[in-house]
Order: structure tokens, then sequence, then C-alpha cells
């Protein structure tokens, strides 16, 4: 598939998510096979007004192109300056972030609550796409409930505002993140639109990868919870999508070395003490799946320091290596 002048196949792509899409664990995707990476959601308005915090989220690493910044708000004007910021910044995407459902952000009427007002949200976009050159596309759900699946009308309006592609995430602002996605909603948003639309929510494996294309007709995957602690999925996926089969699991030494990786691109960008805290919960991701592995996850609450998490690292590395890889 293609956004704009980029090529993206196969269209495996990493979702932004707060805390965890930085620029260090973006690396991470790209070179496990991730084709795009989105930032995490930047306030719109908090960029306009020069927010330092905001600045910082939405730097990009060199060489990591293509690239998305998500940016997030309801006003046109304010939304249209941001993006050309970002676009300033060096971002290859403008992304709209019409999906987050955090109350301190629908409240304002950002996110997902841009779904309860389609011609808003069409007027959103129309600014953007109008404020850049860069290629436009749009994060949303379902709608803002099961009464209310707006996704295909708002993706309709989204198209015809300029939009070049869309994902969707199959559950809607009130379920967040619980319980099953409906990949249905997914396909009644192709099946209104011609541009590229990506599915997302719970692909957690190349099944379910394959089975969201297979069942909606999407032209692309996002992965979103199921990296955490595991990038590699973004390897299996490209190698299924190549090769129809899943590739060997890393072994011990091999995760044990993303965790450092990860760790010290984190130190890189924020310091070893804000770094170190912010790996606590990456550590703890890492280690799912190791046997025997409890104790060392309740230790990694308590690392403070870059040795102390290389010596978790270290332990469960040894822990670990005698046993067979397998996928998570």
């Amino acid at each position: 598939m293609r956004i704009g002048a980029w090529s993206l196949d196969p269209p495996v792509f990493l979702a932004p998510m707060a805390g965890v899409s930085n620029r260090a664990f973006r690396v991470l995707a790209r070179a496990e096979g991730a084709r795009l990476c989105t930032t995490e959601m930047v306030s719109a308005k908090a960029l306009v007004l020069g927010g330092a915090r905001s600045f910082a989220i939405a730097e990009l690493e060199p060489g990591e192109h293509p690239v998305a910044v998500q940016i997030a708000g309801s006003d046109p004007a304010v939304m249209a300056e941001a993006a050309r910021l970002v676009e300033r910044m060096g971002a290859d995407i403008v992304d709209i972030n019409m999906g987050c459902p955090v109350p301190k952000v629908v409240r304002n009427g950002d996110g997902s609550a841009l779904l309860t007002d389609p011609a808003k949200a069409e007027a959103v976009a129309r600014a953007v796409v109008e404020a850049v050159r860069i290629p436009v596309t749009v994060k949303m759900r379902a709608g803002w409930d099961g009464e209310h699946i707006t996704a295909p009308e708002v993706a309709e309006r989204l198209e015809a505002a300029g939009v070049q592609a869309v994902a969707v995430h199959a559950r809607t602002r009130e379920d967040r993140y619980a319980g099953p996605v409906n990949w249905e909603y997914i396909r009644r948003v192709k099946e209104r639109v011609s541009i590229p639309v990506i599915g997302n929510g719970d692909v957690d494996s190349p099944a379910a990868a394959l089975r969201v294309l297979e069942e909606t007709g999407a032209d692309g995957v996002m992965i979103g919870r199921a990296a955490l602690g595991d990038p590699w999925i973004f390897r299996r996926l490209v190698h299924v999508w190549q090769h129809g089969m899943d590739p060997p699991p890393p072994d011990a030494d091999e995760r044990a070395a993303m965790a450092r990786a990860h760790l010290d691109r984190l130190i890189a960008l924020r310091g070893e003490g804000p770094a170190v805290r912010e790996m606590r919960k990456h550590l703890a991701w890492y280690l799912r799946g190791v046997p025997g592995s409890s104790g060392l996850r309740a230790r990694t609450a308590t690392v403070s320091t870059r040795a102390e998490a290389l010596e978790l690292i270290e332990a469960w590395r040894e822990r670990a290596r005698d046993e067979a890889p397998v996928w998570n």
C-alpha cells in the first residue's frame, strides 16, 4: 500500500502509544520490521504554545523515516498550525487523533469525541490537509458507543477532505481497551472509502493479522499493545507475509540484548534516572513468558540505576537461556 509518496509493504505499522512509542522504542520496532511508526500523541494546542515537552515528543530520530507525528485537538486553526510545525520538524505524515478515549482528552472535544460530530471531524481534517504538503492520516475508533458507530460516515468525510489513509481501532470509546474487538467495524469503513484502511485492535499474532485482513478487506495492520516487550512481533508479521511461516523466536541472549539496547536508548533520550524509571514497565513486559520470572518481575518496580537494570536483565537471561525459546 502507499501513503503519499511512501510505499509501505508489507503494511505492518506501530501504533501511537502514550509513554511507549517514543524515539527509543520506534527505532527498535523499525529495526524489527515496522514499516511505519507513529509518535506518541502530541497536544496541538501545547505545540502551538511552544510547550517544550510537546516538542520533545514530536522530535524525530535521524534515519527513522518514514514516520508519522500524531497531533490531537479539535480547533481547526490550531490543528493546522500544529501540522505546519511538525512538518517543519521533519514529519513525513501528519496523523490526527480521533480515537483517544481518555476523559481529560474527550472533555475538551478532542480524540474520540470528534466521532460524535462528523462535520467537525471533517473540518479539522480539511484544515490540516490544506495546511501541509505531506500526507495526512487519521487514527480513530469505531464510534462513541455501540449505538453510535460513526466511523464509516466519518471516514467518508475524511476522504472527501483529502485524508490519505485511516486506521480503525475496532472498539468504541465506551469500550476503552476492554472486551473483545469487533472487526466488523473495520469492514464497514473499508466498504465506504477508497483510501487505505488499516486494521487495529487485538492484532497480537500473525494469525490475528491475517484474519483481520481476510475478514475486513483492510489494507494493512497496526500493532499496539502486542508489541510491549515483544518488538519481534513486527519481524513475525513481515516474515509470515513474505514466506507464509513464523521465523524462529529470539533466544534468551537476543531478548536480553534487545532489553539492553532499549535501556541505553532511553538513557540517551531521558538521562539515567528518568529512563530507568520509565524502563521498569518495559522490563516487566520483556519478562513475560520467562520461566520462573515472578520474583524477577517484582524487582522491576524498584530498579533505579542502569547497573541494577542490567543486573536484572542478566539474571533473567541466565534463567531463560536453558529453556527452548517459544513465541509468547
